[in-house]
């Protein structure tokens, strides 16, 4: 008999200290008074108190002491939960990056295994993580964000619990010492924890909630009896299917994560075209590969092309993909004589008769005066 697979269920925030984990640790307590078999996988509770406080007396798990380069750390340990097999489990820090040695890289794919188990799984996890957002929450906040998670993880979940708090309350929070250790209370206000970044991260927080419950389109029957529960099955646009068009610069990255959201806007599927020249295989292989994870992350499909003119090779590929939508960055500009050649979005719109074109601004050069939201 197959296993079902377990309930997911992701508490989302827009930053560090607006109670996720103390939220998630509430809903499992209950779970464990009504009768439930409840046992925490991974807590980080980061020394908060409260949070603690709300562990008390629900299972905990030992962690497993992992040694990589002459440093032991001390992470999930993912054979046990299998072995111990409870009914609810819960696992703090989805985008956690593992070390090397342990089943899986990243904290996302353990969960994966643990939901193949038919054990429902409790996470965690702020809203700057997503891969579709990195470059956005750079441009907004100055920070880089290193570990990051594909947005399937959080579109698949059954359920996503936004715990929403006003910036001027977190901060207050963090300024309380509820949030971090006094020693970093001043750093922290002065970096991430400026206003307009907290402001900047709840939107993201509160759009991708809102196209998250757009996506799904499930209706509740207001006897609020599961029998009764229905979905709407609204049909998605006919035809749509999105193609960008990527090449070997770092930003081609950029161009695929917006490209990326504009397809789950429309609920389209998402190509990056590589076009190659003949017999260049052996170059920009580095970036070539960055795009390949890239795509795997965002749900993608990398098709990696050879051809002498791009407009030509893309309409060719559009016709065999049935595109609708092409995605290009900002052609580089040409100098002496070749810039009374046709350009790329000209040669595109003659090859491509009916299919919408669209060029994508880099966003880095934006003046700030005239930074506005996403389209």
């Amino acid at each position: 008999m197959e296993t079902q697979r377990g309930h997911y269920k992701i508490f989302l925030g827009m930053a560090a200290g607006v109670g996720k984990t103390y939220r998630m640790l509430q809903e499992a307590r209950t779970e464990a008074e009504a009768g439930r078999d409840v046992v925490i996988g991974y807590l980080e509770p980061h020394g908060r108190v409260e949070t603690v406080a709300q562990a008390d007396g629900l299972e905990m798990l030992p962690r497993r002491r992992v040694t990589y380069r002459d440093t032991t750390v001390e992470e999930m340990d993912l054979p046990a939960i299998l072995r111990r097999a409870p009914e609810l489990c819960l696992i703090d820090e989805l985008a956690h990056t593992n070390p090397p040695g342990v089943e899986h890289q990243k904290r996302y794919e353990d969960i994966e295994d643990v939901l193949d188990a038919g054990i429902d799984v409790f996470s965690t996890v702020n809203v700057q993580h997503l891969e579709s957002l990195n470059d956005q929450v750079a441009e907004l906040t100055g920070v880089t964000v290193r570990e990051t998670f594909p947005d399937s993880v959080l579109t698949s979940a059954d359920e996503v619990v936004l715990m929403d708090l006003t910036p001027q309350a977190l901060l207050q929070r963090l300024r309380d010492g509820k949030v971090y250790p006094p020693e970093r209370v001043e750093t922290a206000l002065n970096n991430f924890f400026k206003v307009e970044n907290l402001d900047s991260l709840r939107e993201l927080a509160l759009r991708q909630v809102a196209e998250d419950v757009e996506a799904k389109r499930v209706v509740a029957v207001p006897t609020g009896r599961p029998e009764d529960r229905v979905s709407s099955a609204v049909p998605q646009a006919v035809g749509e299917r999105l193609m960008a068009l990527v090449s070997a610069r770092p930003s081609s990255q950029r161009l695929a994560r917006r490209a990326w959201r504009s397809a789950q806007r429309l609920g389209a599927e998402l190509d990056l075209l590589y076009v190659r020249k003949p017999g260049n295989r052996n170059n920009n292989q580095e970036q070539l590969e960055a795009l390949r994870k890239l795509a795997a992350a965002l749900g993608a499909h990398l098709l990696v092309e050879e051809g002498h003119d791009v407009a030509e090779t893309a309409a060719r590929v559009g016709a065999r993909r049935g595109t609708t939508y092409v995605l290009i960055g900002v052609p580089r500009s040409t100098k002496g004589l070749r810039r009374f050649g046709v350009s790329l979005p000209e040669k595109l719109l003659e090859v491509m008769p009916g299919v919408d074109i669209r060029i994508v601004a880099d966003r880095t050069k934006r003046p700030e005066h005239l930074d506005g939201g996403e389209e």
